[in-house]
């Protein structure tokens, strides 16, 4: 860190300080030449992640939309808000961790869905269906005919 003064490439940290957001850290430092004091801030760098629509555009990952779509699905059922905060953090921490700073949207459609199952069956269906836009009432069955396999819930008769 060059002195603002004088400057000299090397100073010493006389004190540091993590701000409230925990996000900069504020370091007062003093030139090792002529002892002048100043302050510099630290913070860690942040890329956005960005999610590659269907129809080939691109834009910012906004955890509202997220957000928004679990609301509409869990309408009248027993998700409080904080299950769904919950699951939108967890989806975003998923994606900051995977080191890839593109995403389709598809697959973020996916991790709600996977989450979403097992918080509360019909709102995972009421998302699926407009999710994975059903055409018919048998593609909407095949959906929930598999669900139940999964689960365990489904014995078709032979």
């Amino acid at each position: 860190m060059y002195c603002p003064k004088c400057g000299y490439s090397d100073s010493k940290v006389v004190d540091s300080r993590q701000s409230e957001d925990r996000k900069t850290i504020r370091r007062r430092r003093e030139c090792l030449r002529c002892k002048f004091r100043f302050t510099t801030y630290e913070r860690y760098e942040e890329t956005p992640i960005l999610v590659l629509k269907k129809d080939g555009t691109t834009e910012e990952f906004d955890r509202e939309k997220i957000l928004r779509g679990l609301i509409r699905s869990a309408e009248k059922r027993p998700v409080s808000i904080e299950q769904m905060n919950e699951i939108v953090d967890s989806i975003e921490k998923e994606l900051s961790n995977s080191m890839t700073k593109q995403i389709k949207s598809n697959k973020i459609g996916e991790l709600v869905m996977d989450k979403l199952k097992d918080v509360d069956e019909v709102a995972y269906v009421r998302f699926a269906s407009v999710y994975r836009s059903f055409k018919d009432t048998k593609s909407f069955y095949e959906e929930l005919k598999k669900m139940l396999e999964d689960s365990g819930k489904f014995d078709e008769e032979k």
